[in-house]
């Protein structure tokens, strides 16, 4: 049986998502538990790799077992208990046999988060910035994303894509008290994308460039025409979307 994990998680402590020798990673984490509690060797694959420090509200992640409805029933329970605070598994569902957590997704959401003051609970939760940027500029080069297919520009260089082009369908911008948010919803995502994206708007907040130069740094293509990448500790994976067909009947999301 092919199941899928709602994962939630605080990156801080972690080398992101991917297992890698010496380092501690996510993956690594849910698997070694998953495999101790089965007494089988599991393996994750997920809807994506989160670099180190970025948090995740909803990965998704699937497997596949053999489990007695006595274990599968109490699973998110017995994992929950095993892992420690930084580690929430949410919810497993069972899909159908060819169901895949990377290929199936239809879209990924993003959220970055900043915080326009000193907070002691933000701390490594947020990117800290102080309050002088022009947020109605910010928001009205967001939209010029929506038009445009090739993101190399906010790239990590020396990447092993074959292609840049990204469907971004939502980019917008909430502001509340001394807290800003940037949703981002596309197909796909390019590594350290979404960071360069926040970095180089931030710029254009700040008049060190313009709403047009902006536009100009996506069509140049060029990521060292871009802006700076902001931090890991703002950034977190909200949710990921798949078909209903992968579902097995009255299992949901």
């Amino acid at each position: 049986m092919r199941y899928f994990l709602i994962i939630s998680y605080c990156g801080t402590k972690y080398h992101g998502w991917q297992r890698q020798p010496n380092c501690l990673s996510i993956q690594q984490t849910i698997e070694d538990a998953i495999s101790i509690i089965l007494k089988e060797k599991i393996l994750l694959v997920s809807a994506g790799r989160t670099d180190t420090g970025v948090h995740a509200i909803n990965m998704y992640a699937h497997f596949d077992a053999n489990i007695n409805e006595e274990i599968e029933s109490n699973l998110v329970n017995l994992l929950n208990r095993f892992l420690d605070y930084s580690i929430s598994i949410k919810k497993i569902i069972k899909v159908v046999d060819n169901a895949h957590a990377r290929f199936d997704a239809i879209s990924r959401t993003y959220i970055y988060k900043i915080s326009f003051s000193k907070d002691p609970f933000k701390h490594e939760r947020c990117f800290e910035l102080k309050k002088n940027i022009n947020f109605d500029k910010i928001k009205k080069a967001s939209e010029i994303l929506l038009i445009h297919k090739d993101f190399k520009s906010f790239s990590k260089t020396r990447s092993d894509v074959t292609n840049y082009i990204c469907d971004i369908s939502r980019a917008d911008w909430t502001f509340q008290d001394n807290l800003a948010e940037f949703k981002i919803t596309a197909n796909r995502f390019l590594r350290n994308m979404v960071r360069a994206i926040v970095g180089t708007l931030i710029e254009v907040g700040k008049n060190k460039i313009s709403i047009e130069d902006f536009n100009k740094v996506i069509i140049q293509r060029d990521r060292g025409k871009a802006g700076f990448s902001v931090p890991a500790s703002g950034l977190y994976l909200l949710d990921v979307e798949y078909p209903e067909h992968i579902f097995l009947k009255n299992e949901k999301k």
